[in-house]
């Protein structure tokens, strides 16, 4: 085995299969997919629908809670982009030898932390510091 297929692990801890990893983050990226394409659906019915409405009146009742709605779910939309761009980016480490490594320090992140978030760029101490 390659050094970056098998990073050097704490002990007590298991090897990282990296293909089992390959699989979950496709999985994730299929799931984050089919999300935004329902939700820019339904954002841009949305906007249809109040586009030759007086909806964003600041008087009328009806123009708050479609502003809120368009809002709120626009920033989904955003957060699903972001989410599939680390989804992408970690596919992206698997392939180049780097997944399962810090970004700062180089050193392996832990097994637990890469499977309750398998697109982990650092190793807990450093994502604590704010390196992601």
């Amino acid at each position: 085995m390659r050094d970056h297929e098998s990073p050097e692990r704490a002990a007590g801890e298991g090897e990282l299969d990296l293909a089992a990893v390959a699989d979950r983050l496709r999985a994730e990226g299929d799931e984050v997919r089919a999300r935004l394409t329902s939700m820019t659906a339904d954002l841009e019915a949305l906007m249809a629908a109040s586009q030759d409405s007086n909806a964003d009146d600041e008087h009328d009742p009806e123009g708050q809670t479609i502003a809120y709605e368009r809002s709120q779910l626009s920033s989904l939309v955003d957060a699903a982009h972001a989410q599939l761009s680390r989804v992408e980016a970690a596919l992206a480490r698997v392939r180049s030898g780097g997944y399962g490594r810090c970004d700062v320090c180089g050193q392996p992140i832990p097994l637990a932390r890469l499977e309750a978030r398998p697109t982990a760029r650092t190793c807990v101490a450093h994502a604590v510091a704010g390196g992601g």
